[in-house]
């Protein structure tokens, strides 16, 4: 959830989980070494669906995008151009796919010792939307190095420290960009970091009156903060705040995966599940949103319901074979509310943690299979997190106090 942009500057649009974002459908890879191929035994038979259609205008950037690059493939900006088209499509629709496209078009410039900077910028993006935070930061710090007034560097390491609570050097990276961003990006970055602090209210208040101060901005950066202020109104306890600001950010037409998640993990809090499916049945392709749209479809009964548990957890073990740990959180989620699997999905949601995936999300999914599993040792990291930043959330302190009773 999570869920930035490289052509854009994270200060549009940051994507993690969510991110980070964050996040994501079938991952990339292939079937187990030695597995037998598959034979289809109808020519007609559908085995995959492209990410794009040829007559789509994306599909035809990208035909531009690859076109010059194969016209002048010795120029590592139109390399980082490509890929970081392939990015933002990726973080957009929640599709992998796209990023093994980029790791393929930068890896000729990844074998000498002068690595171009663009590239390595690159190369942290990618190794951040895969959860590999240390190596990104690693990249990112090699940039800054070169290039101190690195707004995108900036931006993104501030953000990594985001997803890994590391606040304290968040704010530090508040600071930092305050030459190189806008107003507007300052006071969302601060009160990002109050909201998840101890300071909601106030983090909501600034962070409003900046925006209706400076209301003309891009869609994309439109849609960054309206999602922001979702959040943090969510944070500060007014859910009917927070559900108009993210009715307003999709509204505005830009593609994201994260505020759909977002809104409807909301809707879901509500007991509206019927609005998650209109809101997500045409997104099966992204295993977030599938997973969302599975519980809602679980909670109404319906018919669709057995089928896309069942593709969940063909998804999750197709992932498990090829050793990919994009997705813990939700697979710990699927665990504990589809399968009804407590232990299991408390094991999973302390792997996750582990791996320094530690946003609000995936400390409340920790919170949750904790309690399910009534194993409030295995949660002890979340409640710390809980303690340490003084964070607000209504749902999470219930939480909270549920697993204290647990450990008594």
């Amino acid at each position: 959830m999570i869920y930035g942009s490289i052509s854009m500057n994270i200060e549009l649009q940051c994507r993690f989980s969510a991110v980070i974002l964050a996040s994501v459908c079938c991952c990339l890879g292939s079937a187990p070494l030695f597995a037998a191929p598959f034979i289809p035994a109808d020519n007609a038979q559908v085995l995959e669906k492209l990410p794009t259609k040829p007559s789509d205008p994306a599909a035809q950037e990208l035909r531009e995008l690859r076109d010059a690059l194969a016209r002048d493939p010795g120029k590592p900006d139109r390399a980082v151009e490509l890929a970081q088209r392939y990015f933002d499509l990726a973080s957009a629709e929640g599709d992998p796919r796209y990023i093994g496209y980029a790791e393929a078009v930068i890896r000729p410039w990844l074998a000498g010792q002068n690595i171009p900077t663009e590239i390595l910028f690159t190369r942290a993006l990618l190794r951040q939307y895969r959860h590999d935070f240390l190596t990104a930061m690693d990249d990112l710090d090699t940039v800054l190095a070169r290039d101190a007034a690195h707004a995108d560097a900036l931006a993104w390491k501030w953000a990594l420290y985001m997803a890994m609570a590391d606040y304290a050097h968040a704010r530090e990276g508040c600071e930092k960009r305050k030459a190189v961003a806008s107003v507007l990006s300052i006071v969302a970055c601060s009160a990002t970091i109050d909201s998840l602090t101890g300071n909601a209210r106030a983090a909501y208040a600034a962070l409003d009156s900046a925006f209706r101060r400076d209301p003309k901005r891009t869609p994309e950066n439109r849609q960054w903060m309206l999602t922001r202020l979702g959040e943090i109104a969510l944070r500060a306890g007014d859910p009917v705040r927070a559900e108009r600001h993210f009715v307003d950010a999709i509204a505005t037409g830009v593609t994201s995966g994260y505020v759909l998640a977002a809104y409807a993990d909301l809707l879901l809090d509500l007991k509206r599940p019927a609005d998650v499916v209109r809101l997500l049945k045409d997104w099966t392709r992204s295993d977030i949103q599938l997973l969302r749209l599975a519980i809602a479809e679980n909670s109404l009964g319906t018919q669709n319901a057995p089928a896309l548990i069942r593709a969940l957890a063909d998804r999750f073990s197709d992932a498990a074979l090829r050793g990919d740990k994009l997705h813990l959180a939700e697979e710990a989620r699927f665990e504990l509310i589809l399968r009804n699997n407590p232990a299991r999905a408390v094991e999973l949601a302390v792997e996750n943690w582990e791996l320094l995936q530690r946003e609000p999300y995936d400390a409340r999914i920790l919170l949750e299979t904790g309690l399910g599993a009534k194993n409030a040792l295995a949660a002890r990291p979340a409640l710390d997190w809980l303690r340490r930043t003084g964070y607000e959330e209504v749902r999470f302190r219930e939480l909270g106090k549920a697993l204290e009773k647990v450990a008594q």
